[in-house]
């Protein structure tokens, strides 16, 4: 147990995280304030206000360990980004793109010389394919995008706008 003042440890925080993220979830059209996404749990959370509103499992990039660096690794990828823009007239059902890359992930694709990749997305099934077509969720299929079936990836375009923070971590 934390005392007053204290600086929480990692295994407070450990604690804390483990609470919310296994809290019942609830069943509400709210919108979300944040997205979490626990790439090695392989599981999208959308959040509001500390809460979890939406618990989904995902498939990811071909290749889902480590940060996505380059075009073409088949990386999703990690860190802190906003979703930047929502696009009802994708190849896939409904996408969301994620900001990546960012000025920090540039600079490091700047550095080796290479593509750091872009329009890495929330996204549903491709509109020529179904869940089995891909082995959705078993199977990571993506380029490096976050895929969930169409009936989850309808709920979330409801509950997330523009601008929406989106944390994905490894």
């Amino acid at each position: 147990m934390m005392q007053a003042n204290a600086r929480p440890t990692m295994a407070d925080i450990i604690q804390q995280r483990q609470k919310i993220f296994n809290a019942p979830v609830l069943d509400s059209d709210e919108k979300a304030d944040q997205i979490v996404v626990y790439k090695s749990k392989k599981m999208l959370y959308l959040m509001h206000e500390g809460r979890i509103i939406g618990k989904y499992t995902i498939a990811l990039g071909k290749n889902p360990v480590g940060h996505k660096i380059e075009f073409g690794d088949n990386r999703t990828p990690e860190g802190k980004y906003k979703i930047d823009l929502k696009n009802n007239q994708s190849a896939f059902f409904l996408s969301m793109r994620i900001s990546y890359p960012d000025k920090n992930d540039a600079d490091v694709a700047a550095a080796l010389a290479t593509h750091p990749g872009d329009w890495i997305m929330i996204h549903g099934m491709p509109n020529d394919r179904n869940v089995q077509d891909v082995d959705h969720p078993e199977k990571n299929w993506t380029n490096g995008c976050i895929a969930v079936t169409n009936y989850e990836m309808g709920q979330i375009w409801r509950r997330v706008d523009v601008g929406t923070p989106i944390t994905i971590w490894p």
